[in-house]
């Protein structure tokens, strides 16, 4: 029942934001959401290392003889004494982190973060699991406005670089403002990237390449991670949603192949209506492990107002999960085959939302596109400006969307992110896909974010 997770140790950024939620005056039981396999309950069991004195781990999915703590009144310090007689150690207000880990498996332990918030906030509290298991489960009251929320997601190429010990090259790019990299320092960054495109972020497959350096275990390790995925259709789903879940799954690669990469639900099945797979196309975005990235119809504020909700792109949780479901070899990418450039497109766009998704500054993302002759991929916002991304897959920087798209709404900057090196002129930021990470600086530099940042 209170038992450990296995892993080899990498850095993840969102531990600063889980001791920023240890020190809240106002702290909520907290809930960590997040897809399967993405390091919640690691991550959860390093910060109570590092910012507790004790953890009390509880694995309900190993523990069903706990459901009866449950079933009556939700008293926290009865929860409280019970843990403790169980965990053999007393458990502390403000010194003993509680992790509910499987949480969907008892779902009124949900419930009874309302009272943990209302009578009980001296007591950290932190919760993991399938939350769409917990959607099944009728007459579960959940804590609506007594949680905090944080989400994780898979490792992004900074922490995939900080994996790999490479932080004296992270800092060399963080502090080489807006100037061209040494070609050294660009060469070195993209065949991390290469590795990046293969490896992808999930920490399990991250830690297998760290420790083997062998991209068949990693091969087997994703495909296991996809399996696992597809086993969780069955176990949490309505029977009658499963195959519509696995079809659209499915799909997702054939749909991001395309050069038009709005989904349409004919490439699922023949003939198939949005009504028909809208539950599961639900179920999958609610689990975390697809991305919805909405059409707007023109960059005004806030870009939420302009969404079309008819046209919309889906891109998978991970860039390697992705290439594998792809069926692209390791080599197409590491050695530049030409089934490689077919599909090195979707790779590239899944790999520039992932590192978009990853920045706390921005505030939403979505693409842009004008009669049918002319798309932008993405257009993010912060609290005040909007930027339109053209990402490019190599170094041809030709890009007639992108100039009617200035012409049209004359953005203060537009970015092109590819493998052309760092350039800043007139209006126009390159950024190498390699360096997106740091996005906010460069922006800075350029002489935005000030009225948030500054």
């Amino acid at each position: 029942m209170f038992d450990k997770c296995d892993v080899v140790y990498v850095e993840r950024f969102l531990l600063n934001d889980l001791i920023i939620w240890k020190n809240k005056k106002d702290r909520l039981p907290l809930i960590m959401k997040g897809a399967r396999q993405v390091g919640k309950t690691w991550l959860l069991q390093e910060f109570g290392r590092t910012a507790f004195h004790d953890i009390c781990y509880v694995n309900f999915e190993n523990a069903p003889g706990l459901q009866e703590m449950f079933d009556g009144e939700l008293s926290p310090q009865r929860i409280i004494d019970l843990l403790g007689a169980l965990h053999g150690k007393r458990i502390k207000p403000q010194e003993t982190l509680l992790i509910f880990d499987e949480v969907q498996e008892i779902p009124r332990a949900l419930t009874a973060l309302k009272y943990f918030a209302e009578i009980a906030p001296e007591y950290a509290v932190c919760c993991a699991g399938s939350l769409l298991g917990v959607a099944l489960h009728s007459g579960t009251s959940f804590p609506v406005g007594k949680v905090d929320f944080l989400t994780l997601q898979p490792l992004t190429f900074e922490e995939f670089l900080l994996a790999n010990s490479e932080d004296l090259l992270i800092e060399f790019v963080r502090n080489s403002g807006i100037h061209a990299l040494p070609r050294a320092i660009t060469e070195k960054l993209t065949e991390y990237l290469k590795q990046y495109l293969v490896i992808g972020g999930m920490p399990g497959v991250v830690s297998s390449w760290i420790t083997t350096r062998d991209y068949s275990m990693v091969q087997r390790r994703q495909q296991s991670i996809l399996e696992s995925y597809e086993n969780d259709f069955s176990k949490h789903a309505p029977r009658n949603v499963v195959p519509k879940l696995r079809y659209l799954w499915n799909s997702i690669p054939s749909q991001l192949a395309k050069e038009n990469k709005k989904f349409v639900y004919g490439l699922v099945t023949r003939g198939a209506r949005a009504r028909e797979y809208e539950e599961a196309m639900l179920w999958l975005l609610d689990s975390g492990l697809l991305r919805k990235v909405g059409r707007i119809t023109k960059p005004g504020v806030p870009l939420k107002a302009y969404e079309d909700l008819k046209s919309f792109k889906l891109y998978h949780l991970d860039v390697g999960l992705l290439r594998v479901m792809s069926e692209l070899s390791p080599d197409a990418i590491l050695y530049g085959m030409k089934l490689f450039e077919e599909f090195k497109g979707a790779l590239t766009e899944q790999f520039v939302l992932s590192e978009l998704v990853g920045m706390n500054f921005i505030c939403g993302i979505y693409y842009w596109t004008s009669e049918a002759t002319a798309e932008i991929d993405f257009v993010f916002a912060d609290n005040k400006d909007m930027y339109p991304v053209e990402v490019k897959a190599r170094e041809n920087l030709r890009s007639r969307s992108l100039k009617v798209y200035r012409e049209r709404y004359g953005p203060k900057l537009a970015v092109r992110t590819s493998l052309s090196n760092l350039h800043h002129d007139d209006g126009l930021l390159n950024i190498p896909l390699f360096a997106l990470f740091n996005l906010e600086n460069y922006l800075r530099s350029c002489g935005y974010l000030e009225s948030r940042l500054g």
